[in-house]
């Protein structure tokens, strides 16, 4: 099933399980290439897709390492042994707590393969003609990152602004004043009519949530008032 309306020539959202996460799988047609970012419990028809498509995997990159957005891990890692597993090692830890996640929420979990590469905020990610440049977002995760392509006018934002709402800061590792001044500084920053493509529910845009959004309407470029 498709992510919202997050479908294009670069881009492919895909939504499932019982959390409804959003994973995507972002591709350069003419290079044959393609990423895979936060395969939840969607990763098997990412995975389909990619068989259809013929693309190489260059790798598996994670925004943050809750069991959501990262169960699907083992299942893409089947499908092409040894592609790279990227994430930010502030979320180390987290990611290496993911079946004490699952305990949690009653959901059995696979063993996860470590990360084998770091994101890291300035570093660019390329596939081909795509490129992604890592901005680290920390909030609802220690270790978040957002992923924005520039060039094409959209950005991968996991779990930390959604359509009329903002990630959640309750897990562990989440704290509300350094989720809002996240999303001052790696969201608002953008420009209005940038794609935000979250990890939960459907798309939106920087302008629409800097004007609409509960959360940031009552401020001004999400500073408190």
């Amino acid at each position: 099933m498709t992510a919202g309306s997050a479908e294009s020539s670069s881009v492919r959202g895909f939504t499932g399980g019982a959390f409804a996460e959003n994973g995507y799988v972002v591709r350069d047609a003419e290079a044959g290439c393609a990423l895979v970012v936060d395969p939840g419990a969607c990763a098997v028809e990412q995975v389909a897709w990619l068989r259809e498509t013929g693309d190489r995997l260059d790798a598996i990159v994670l925004t943050h390492a809750h069991l959501d957005h990262v169960e699907g891990v083992p299942a893409v890692r089947r499908a092409f042994p040894d592609v790279p597993i990227l994430l930010h090692p502030a979320d180390l830890a987290l990611y290496r707590a993911v079946p004490q996640q699952g305990a949690a929420f009653g959901v059995d979990v696979e063993e996860l393969p470590e990360p084998t590469d770091v994101l890291e905020a300035g570093a660019t990610l390329r596939c081909g003609a795509l490129a992604f440049r890592v901005r680290e977002a920390p909030g609802h995760a220690p270790g978040h990152v957002v992923l924005v392509e520039e060039d094409r006018g959209y950005a991968l934002t996991g779990d930390v602004i959604f359509l009329g709402s903002i990630g959640r800061t309750d897990l562990p590792g989440g704290d509300f004043h350094t989720l809002m001044a996240s999303i001052r500084e790696q969201i608002l920053t953008l420009p209005d009519d940038m794609r935000l493509l979250p990890g939960h529910g459907p798309e939106t845009t920087v302008g629409h949530e800097r004007r609409h959004n509960p959360f940031l309407v009552p401020q001004y470029r999400g500073r408190f008032v």
